[in-house]
């Protein structure tokens, strides 16, 4: 799109309280068979017009049709048994009860496709979709079977690498990998957590986007948080990583965290999707604050690179908050599109 600054959501939007519990993360639907199906179309409706009015450029599904942005995928594929479930840690942070992995991963068939289809034909704007990295999938999982995190994790980039393929093939425009994981572990980023991530890509037209947060604003994640001094520093070892593989696009937290403004540089020449907007503080930001934020990022990227985002997915939120929060996203976007109108005549 030709749009400067083109703004977008990372991941998940709050559910409808008459299709999911509020502000809970793996809410259990409300509704059952056709119901169910009918209601999370719904709410991608819902999803999809209040993007619209609130100035986002590029929209999404907000995740509506799925409850967890990771396990949902895993759900439909063989190998994966959800009934024997063990405890494990996630992202060497906070137990959780997961799925076994008991034999071959495979993909059966499309997972998100007929909702991706759905999402283009109910909007003429830039579509982008999420999926669940690599990495982060081995880790919300306990292995029984490969016994090997690098040799799941391979396993998996396939499989997303044809979902995705059929994800194009419906109308995305913007394929993004989410991976948490590789804020943790570091090493495995450099050994074969970026590989990974590139055959999951691997062959695609369209756009990709590797998304690496923080966390939800759970109290797990804000508790780890606090843990990681004055300077969180973690993305100075996957970024000279991404900045040199296929990823066209490379998303990271910045409002209200303690990651230094100046490791965006790291990126250069990259497109640079922006978290400026707080997703573990209900607080709503002003367009001011979010305008300083763009402004500071615009020292280390170039204007016609950086796609202001959301820090994280917003699931976890009241509505009216989250949907307060796209619209300071917008109006802080627009700010910095006239201050850079005025100085360079013609730029729209």
């Amino acid at each position: 799109m030709n749009t400067l600054l083109p703004t977008t959501v990372v991941g998940s939007l709050p559910k409808p309280s008459w299709l999911a519990q509020p502000e809970t993360l793996w809410s259990p639907w409300k509704l059952e068979g056709d119901a169910l199906l009918e209601g999370k179309q719904d709410a991608l409706r819902i999803a999809i017009q209040e993007q619209t009015r609130r100035g986002i450029d590029i929209v999404s599904d907000g995740e509506q049709t799925r409850q967890h942005f990771v396990t949902t995928f895993i759900e439909h594929l063989s190998g994966v048994d959800f009934e024997q479930r063990k405890t494990v840690r996630i992202r060497d942070r906070y137990d959780a009860s997961v799925p076994t992995v008991v034999g071959a991963v495979r993909r059966e068939r499309p997972v998100f496709v007929e909702d991706a289809k759905f999402l283009r034909a109910t909007t003429d704007r830039p579509i982008k979709w999420t999926l669940p990295g690599p990495m982060t999938m081995v880790d919300t999982l306990f292995d029984d079977h490969y016994k090997s995190r690098e040799k799941l994790a391979w396993e998996f980039a396939a499989i997303l690498n044809e979902e995705a393929k059929e994800l194009e093939a419906a109308g995305v425009d913007i394929i993004q990998f989410d991976e948490p994981a590789f804020n943790v572990f570091l090493d495995e980023v450099k050994d074969w957590g970026v590989a990974a991530l590139e055959r999951a890509a691997e062959g695609l037209r369209a756009e990709t986007a590797v998304h690496i947060c923080y966390g939800y604003g759970i109290k797990a994640n804000t508790d780890w948080k606090a843990t990681l001094g004055s300077q969180w520093r973690q993305y100075e070892e996957s970024f000279p990583l991404l900045q040199s593989s296929s990823i066209d696009i490379i998303s990271l937290e910045c409002q209200n965290s303690h990651v230094p403004m100046d490791l965006i540089e790291l990126l250069r020449g990259k497109k640079v999707m922006l978290g400026a907007i707080d997703v573990a503080n209900e607080t709503i930001e002003t367009p001011e604050e979010v305008a300083d934020t763009l402004r500071k990022a615009l020292q280390f990227v170039d204007a016609d690179k950086l796609i202001p985002s959301s820090n994280c997915g917003m699931a976890p939120f009241p509505r009216d908050v989250a949907l307060a929060k796209l619209s300071a996203l917008s109006a802080g976007t627009n700010i910095i599109r006239e201050e850079l109108a005025r100085s360079a005549p013609g730029v729209s």
